[in-house]
C-alpha cells in the first residue's frame, strides 16, 4: 500500500520520493552506486519528520488522529488481548458493529474489553458504519458492563469515533438515551475502568463508553463535544473554517491535561502512531497496565467515589 501523506507532510513526501527514485536507479546503475546519497536523505527524512511533528498545531492533530494508517480498535485488540471472545448484541434489537465488546485476557488478567472500530477499507467502514454507534451499540456496551460487574472485571474501552450515528433509526430507537445510560453505567461501576482516546472522540458517542476512572489519551488523537467541522457549521455558520475552530477548541492532548479532563497522555512513535503502530500498540498497554496497578486494591465503593470526584472537578477553580 502506497504511503497516505498528510499536506504538512508534503517535503517529507517528497524527500522519500527522491529516495526512492534514487533506489531504483542504484539497482540499474550498480550496487552501492547512491548509497551515500540515500543515507544522507534519510538522515534528512528523520530529522525533518522529527522537526515536524514536534511543533503541530490541533488542525494537524485532528487529520493525524484521522489517518487511515493508525491503529484501529482491532488492532489493539490483536495486540494486546489474548483469548479474545467477542460477545454481540444489545439483547433488544440488534448487533451494532461500530462498538466490539468481549471477554478476553490483558497481560495475564481477565478484562472486559469495549472500543469503537471504524474499519480500514470500503468494506470493513461500512460493515462497522465508520465508527458511528447506533443505540444498540451503547447498550451492548452496557449488557458488557454489567457483565463485568457481574465478575468482578475491569474494563478497558477505546474510543475512536466521529461522533454516534445521526440517522432516522438511530434517533427513533433512543441513541441520546442510550449514550446518557451509557455514561451512567460507566459512572456506577464498581470495577477499575480505564479509557483510551486512540484518535477521535467527538461528542457524546465517545463519552458513552469514556467516562472511566482514568482517561487516558494518544499524544495527537482529539477529544471534544463537537467535531471541528461541526463547530464551524453551528458556531461559525461555515464548515470551512473548521481548522480555526479546532484551534480554539482546546482539543489536543496538551490542551486537555492542562484541562483535568484526561489524566495521562501516552507518547505516540515519532511521525505519529501511524508509523510505527506496534510501538504505539504497546505503549498503550504499558500506559493501561500502570492505571490498572493504581486502582488495584479499591473497594467498590471508593472506585465510584474517585470516578465521580473527578468528573466533578472538571471546570472547577
Amino acid at each position: 500500500m502506497a504511503a497516505h501523506y498528510l499536506e504538512f507532510e508534503r517535503p517529507i513526501a517528497e524527500l522519500e520520493t527522491k529516495i526512492d527514485e534514487l533506489s531504483k536507479l542504484s539497482e540499474t546503475s550498480g550496487h552501492g552506486a547512491f548509497d551515500a546519497e540515500i543515507a544522507a536523505l534519510r538522515a534528512r527524512v528523520g530529522e525533518l519528520r522529527v522537526e515536524t511533528y514536534a511543533h503541530l498545531d490541533a488542525w494537524q492533530k485532528t487529520q493525524i488522529a484521522r489517518h487511515p494508517g493508525r491503529p484501529h480498535f482491532v488492532d489493539y485488540l490483536s495486540g494486546l488481548i489474548e483469548e479474545f471472545v467477542e460477545l454481540r448484541g444489545d439483547r433488544t434489537f440488534a448487533d451494532d458493529q461500530a462498538i466490539l465488546g468481549g471477554l478476553g485476557r490483558f497481560r495475564g488478567a481477565p478484562v472486559v474489553v469495549i472500543g469503537q472500530e471504524k474499519g480500514h477499507d470500503t468494506t470493513t467502514r461500512i460493515k462497522h458504519n465508520f465508527g458511528a454507534a447506533r443505540p444498540e451499540g451503547y447498550r451492548k456496551a452496557i449488557r458488557l458492563m454489567d457483565l463485568a460487574e457481574q465478575f468482578n472485571l475491569p474494563v478497558l474501552s477505546f474510543i475512536d469515533t466521529g461522533g454516534a450515528y445521526p440517522g432516522i433509526g438511530s434517533e427513533e430507537r433512543g441513541v441520546a438515551e442510550a449514550i446518557a445510560r451509557g455514561t451512567e453505567r460507566c459512572m456506577t461501576l464498581g470495577v477499575p475502568m480505564i479509557a483510551t482516546i486512540t484518535g477521535e472522540g467527538m461528542s457524546g458517542g465517545a463519552i458513552g463508553i469514556a467516562a472511566a476512572n482514568r482517561v487516558l489519551i494518544m499524544e495527537h488523537a482529539i477529544y471534544a463535544v463537537i467535531s471541528p467541522e461541526g463547530c464551524a457549521s453551528i458556531l461559525l455558520r461555515d464548515r470551512a473554517m473548521a481548522e480555526g475552530a479546532a484551534k480554539a477548541m482546546k482539543i489536543t492532548a496538551e490542551d486537555l491535561l492542562a484541562l483535568k479532563i484526561v489524566d495521562r497522555i501516552v507518547e505516540e512513535p515519532v511521525g505519529g502512531a501511524h508509523a510505527d503502530p506496534g510501538l504505539a500498540i504497546s505503549r498503550v498497554g504499558d500506559a493501561v497496565e500502570a492505571e490498572l496497578k493504581g486502582l488495584a486494591g479499591l473497594s467498590p465503593d471508593a472506585l465510584r467515589d474517585q470516578r465521580a470526584e473527578r468528573f466533578y472537578a472538571i471546570g472547577r477553580e
